[in-house]
């Protein structure tokens, strides 16, 4: 991309909240689910692996946590960063995932099955709710131990809110972040392992993204090391859980219950198992929540080459001076800076301000410099070796 247009373009792949689009200006911003030559694109579920990348794109944004719907790699050797909405949605999956323990503790999906299924008049129903009750008996929450696999912004309200209720919190992250620890209450205890959190905790909830590393995190071996009649939750990524080997736990009696948000035909008719459909998100105020959040990111990226929120891309956050502003992504090797400083050199353009930040194998820079920057200098720049994307960032304050 070698400038900005008078009007952003933006592609919405699925409904995206009213309350967040809201937030594209309309004087600078065209948005719809069909456009030509889109700048971003904005999605919650549509599947993009097998899309074709329009070449205008310089954004995608997720309304929501998770991005396995999105090509992340292939945008990332393409220089766009991705943007999700991390927390936006945490308290509406926090309150699914206490739903979720209430109902395998207390058997309310059975009991209420069996309820409906009651037949003949209010003497007979009477009778038959006396004399069956008792096959739905349950337990309380308190004092038992839920385990949170991932402490992420559900994970850690999730865990936050279990000990509100009375319950023991033991969790597991070796990634938690500063933020996230500052937020999780201190009586949370912490395992060393997976294994060590199975081991101890009656309900195990898991908070984490798919990729290769948390695949079937619980599966047979594991299934072995969990507390007799322990309770499973899943309300993150399907693929986590391993549904073969749970419907096996479950058969033998090891597993008390599997409450998840993702149904299949091996577990939703499972007398064992509560499968929701993909409920976590659903609340007017987590998809408000999500669509602002991801728009006011992809804006400031947009108008100001800021990036906050992003799978792919390094946390960069720069203040507009006077100056004219480059977008630069690149490969992260050696003397890319170097480089780029010589280039604008000898287009005669001194440098104001410049931050570079990298991540994995991606490196993200801000330049700010005194005069406007020509296409002839873009495009040697764009020339460099390793240089993945550039673009003049003609600047509208992102609010």
């Amino acid at each position: 991309m070698t400038g900005n247009a008078t009007m952003f373009k933006i592609l919405t792949l699925n409904n995206i909240s009213p309350a967040g689009l809201d937030h594209f200006p309309r004087d600078d911003y065209e948005v719809a689910s069909e456009i030509q030559h889109p700048d971003a694109i904005l999605l919650r579920s549509h599947d993009m692996h097998n899309m074709e990348l329009p070449p205008t794109v310089m954004a995608i944004g997720r309304a929501g946590a998770g991005v396995n719907n999105i090509p992340v790699d292939r945008m990332s050797r393409a220089g766009v960063p991705v943007f999700n909405a991390p927390g936006a949605n945490a308290n509406a999956v926090k309150e699914l995932v206490i739903a979720g323990m209430l109902l395998a503790a207390r058997n309310i999906c059975q009991a209420w099955a069996f309820a409906r299924s009651l037949e003949g008049d209010d003497v007979r129903i009477h009778a038959a709710v006396e004399s069956g009750k008792k096959q739905f008996t349950g337990f309380e929450l308190p004092g038992r131990t839920l385990g949170v696999v991932g402490l992420g912004a559900v994970g850690v309200q999730v865990a936050n809110g279990a000990l509100a209720m009375g319950m023991n919190v033991i969790g597991f992250d070796p990634g938690i972040t500063v933020q996230r620890a500052w937020e999780m209450s201190s009586q949370v205890r912490q395992a060393a392992s997976i294994e060590e959190l199975i081991t101890h905790a009656d309900f195990i909830s898991f908070h984490v993204p798919l990729m290769d590393a948390t695949r079937n995190v619980i599966n047979s071996e594991r299934l072995k090391l969990v507390r007799d009649n322990a309770v499973i939750l899943n309300f993150s990524r399907q693929g986590v859980v391993d549904d073969a080997a749970m419907v096996a736990a479950l058969d033998a009696g090891k597993v008390y219950a599997y409450v998840c948000d993702f149904p299949t035909s091996l577990l939703k008719d499972h007398p064992r198992v509560v499968t929701l459909p993909h409920l976590g998100a659903s609340t007017q105020q987590a998809e408000e929540n999500c669509a602002v959040m991801v728009v006011e990111q992809v804006r400031d990226f947009l108008e100001n080459g800021n990036i906050r929120n992003s799978v792919n891309f390094p946390e960069i956050m720069m203040p507009r001076n006077a100056g004219h502003r480059l977008a630069i992504s690149n490969a992260n090797v050696p003397n890319m800076l170097g480089q780029i400083s010589t280039c604008l050199g000898e287009s005669g353009l001194n440098i104001l301000d410049m931050l570079n930040k990298s991540r994995g194998e991606v490196a993200y820079t801000l330049v700010d410099v005194d005069s406007p920057v020509q296409t002839t200098c873009i495009d040697r720049l764009a020339a460099i070796d390793g240089v993945l994307n550039v673009r003049s960032v003609a600047g509208r304050e992102a609010g």
